[in-house]
């Protein structure tokens, strides 16, 4: 079957030569390949202003990313091998990496299938489809992780606001046996009890595993604050450590009740509570209580989501964590993370800087971490690389 070429216009192949898989729509010459002339999804070999062939892939031309490319091998046919080779591919880092089944398979463009992301829970898969392209191959991407995971649920979390700037719908399915709404996970030994049909993205946040784990090195705190604390996954692994008092903070009641489930599995509920509310005005009221932590965890979803968002989005972290130093006691740790993408590392920590001096505070920067290996960074794809996480010490002026 032939399939319909894509051609960018003069000079616009670069950024795919070093290794970049998106293509905009305005690097596209639409006299020479009408854009609105493709079906959303539709296979397209990409080829330069003077017909080098750049790769084969997707297009949707009502999207600004509207290409991606999946593979760069001329000869290679987006068949049913395509897809089990780059899932077992995935597979073989993870299993690699993991002793046990927990983590996040696909990470899309990281493991060369943009537009797709899987978290593996034990015998479920969640995923997520937020591309047409994806979605055109859906049937032949279950398929084929049903073949090499062998799972006994498939759950389809495709209720996330991206599918919009694609043209396509929202909503959780159960595509394959049973899912159940609780199931359990360990991370570090500590046991979570998460919901994947209803919990936020696909129930788990596994890209900070690797920081939460670092935690126990810095020692025992006697009180701790977890900010935007979901499920308690930070706050309830500090109990466990040995922390004599969690407080954990989010706007969600039902998650709030999920950290006293976890809490209580873990035998620590008597050293955790849970407050309801915005982020921003518990901080303030527990400044003006006077409350005092030797750690505070600020763990926000993405302030700056579009680039256009920089601006306002780099004064809510700068208040965010203005608001976070001036509960921590001297001497005390800090642990502040950014998932913006469009915030990069040395941009955050200038950030968290400012908010100190604008407290009276200096930092000591003990640790930094990103995501952890099971979302790896393409390293031309600076888009994959999004998480930083800072360990920082607080002391008075100096």
């Amino acid at each position: 079957m032939s399939i319909p070429s894509l051609r960018l216009k003069k000079d616009q192949e670069r950024r795919l030569l070093a290794g970049h898989c998106w293509i905009f729509s305005n690097e596209v010459d639409t006299r020479a390949t009408a854009l609105k002339a493709f079906d959303p999804g539709q296979p397209v070999q990409v080829l330069s202003h003077r017909g080098r062939w750049l790769g084969q892939g997707y297009v949707n031309p009502n999207s600004l990313i509207c290409a991606r490319i999946l593979t760069r091998r001329r000869k290679q046919p987006l068949s049913p091998t395509f897809w089990l080779e780059r899932i077992r591919t995935a597979l073989e880092l993870r299993e690699r990496l993991y002793a046990h089944p927990f983590y996040r398979l696909i990470f899309g463009e990281s493991d060369g299938l943009p537009g797709l992301t899987v978290d593996r829970y034990g015998d479920l898969l969640a995923v997520q489809i937020t591309t047409a392209g994806m979605e055109r191959v859906r049937v032949e991407v279950l398929t084929a992780l049903e073949h090499v995971l062998r799972p006994k649920a498939i759950v389809l979390r495709n209720d996330t606001q991206v599918r919009e700037l694609e043209g396509l719908p929202q909503g959780v399915e159960t595509v394959l046996g049973e899912a159940p709404d609780d199931l359990e996970l360990q991370e570090a030994g500590t046991r979570f009890v998460v919901s994947v049909l209803s919990g936020q993205k696909t129930g788990w946040f596994y890209d900070q595993a690797e920081n939460r784990m670092r935690l126990p090195r810095f020692g025992a705190p006697s009180r701790v604050l977890d900010l935007c604390s979901y499920v308690g996954a930070w706050g309830v692994q500090a109990a466990v450590a040995g922390a004599e008092e969690v407080v954990c903070v989010d706007s969600s009641p039902t998650a709030l009740e999920r950290v006293g489930e976890n809490a209580d599995r873990n035998g620590v509920a008597a050293r955790a509570r849970g407050i309801q509310g915005d982020a921003f005005d518990v901080l303030r009221a527990l400044r003006d209580q006077q409350e005092r932590f030797d750690l505070v965890i600020l763990d926000p979803p993405a302030f700056v989501k579009r680039r256009k968002d920089t601006n306002e989005g780099t004064q809510a972290y700068e208040r965010l964590n203005r608001l976070g130093l001036e509960l921590v006691e001297p001497g005390g740790l800090i642990v502040t993370s950014s998932c913006s993408f469009h915030i990069d590392r040395d941009t955050f920590l200038r950030i968290v800087q400012k908010a100190a001096r604008r407290c009276g505070r200096s930092l000591q920067l003990l640790e930094a971490g990103g995501q952890g290996p099971d979302h790896p960074i393409h390293p031309a794809i600076p888009e994959t690389g999004y998480l930083k996480t800072f360990f920082l010490r607080v002391l008075p002026e100096l």
